[in-house]
């Protein structure tokens, strides 16, 4: 769905029209969820694409302000509830503005053990808030329970690879979606995941999807983090995704030794970056290039991984 800007400027000037001589400037974000627009300096618009990510606002608005007040970085804060007109048929909002760009995977950021750091400390500090009357997150399943799905995405992209499809997704380099798809190492990861201890604490509040969309860094560093649409509460291993998705080896390891993650912990950790990225990768590898990229740079990473570290 392509939304125009002047579509937006119609939203604002009839539902808040204290608001409706700001401008309005499309972001350009690769985010299947919603449609981003700028509104003047300090104020973002977000338009769900889809019915589940619309039932997301209620969700946000609910949390997101005593999250915040709870967190040692800036998450975007709800300013305004819109609903749905003739305009546009979801309910959408607008929040604050939060400045920084998103990394690239494999960048200099992704190095940045000053960012395992940062990632670390958001973590354990969202772990820490008081769960009463919290939602489940949007992956507060068990990891075993998407061994279907995950298996099916692996034998899809098994049987689609092609030499021209490597170039189109990862021609920064060379050879990264060759590895990814080693379909007898990643089912030998993946069955380590499943396999391993599972999860029987009390799930604790999770983001759910730390991955380079939704963070934004500046010089090597975390300066917020957004979207919370998966936010809830699941297994704390869901957010061990952000090791593979944002960082490379040697930060990654700094961010494990910071959040403390045992053995089981990880694993069921590396579990879910390889699920979710090989059901990214199947799902748009030939409708959203830089989805496919990232999802094919998190298998490659994890698959270079020497084995025996896996439950280190």
């Amino acid at each position: 769905m392509i939304i125009e800007p002047s579509v937006v400027h119609g939203l604002i000037a009839a539902q808040f029209p204290h608001w409706s001589d700001l401008p309005v400037e499309a972001v350009g974000a690769s985010g299947t969820a919603n449609a981003i627009f700028r509104l003047g300096a300090d104020k973002a618009v977000r338009l769900p694409r889809t019915e589940g990510s619309a039932a997301d606002v209620a969700t946000e608005h609910r949390w997101l302000p005593l999250l915040a007040s709870r967190l040692p970085f800036p998450v975007p804060l709800p300013l305004a509830r819109g609903v749905p007109d003739r305009a546009f048929p979801r309910s959408w909002s607008v929040c604050t503005w939060l400045d920084g760009t998103n990394p690239r995977p494999g960048d200099g950021s992704s190095a940045s053990e000053l960012l395992a750091a940062d990632l670390a400390e958001f973590v354990l500090a969202l772990r820490r808030i008081d769960p009463a009357d919290a939602p489940a997150a949007y992956r507060s399943e068990s990891l075993a329970s998407r061994d279907t799905e995950t298996s099916e995405a692996l034998a899809t992209l098994d049987q689609s690879v092609d030499g021209s499809l490597g170039g189109v997704l990862d021609g920064s380099r060379g050879g990264a979606l060759d590895r990814a798809l080693d379909r007898a190492s990643a089912t030998a990861v993946w069955h380590e995941a499943v396999s391993t201890e599972p999860f029987t604490g009390r799930p604790v509040w999770v983001h759910g999807d730390l991955q380079p969309g939704n963070v934004l860094v500046a010089d090597g560093r975390l300066t917020a983090v957004i979207d919370f649409g998966c936010t809830g509460l699941a297994d704390p291993a869901v957010d061990l995704i952000a090791a593979w998705y944002l960082l490379s080896a040697g930060a990654r390891e700094t961010f494990r030794t910071a959040v403390e993650a045992d053995g089981a912990t990880w694993t069921r950790g590396r579990g879910w970056a390889l699920s979710i990225a090989l059901m990214e990768l199947a799902h748009y590898r030939d409708t959203n290039p830089v989805m496919a990229r990232i999802a094919a740079h998190v298998i490659a990473e994890i698959l270079a991984e020497e084995p025996g570290r896996l439950l280190g």
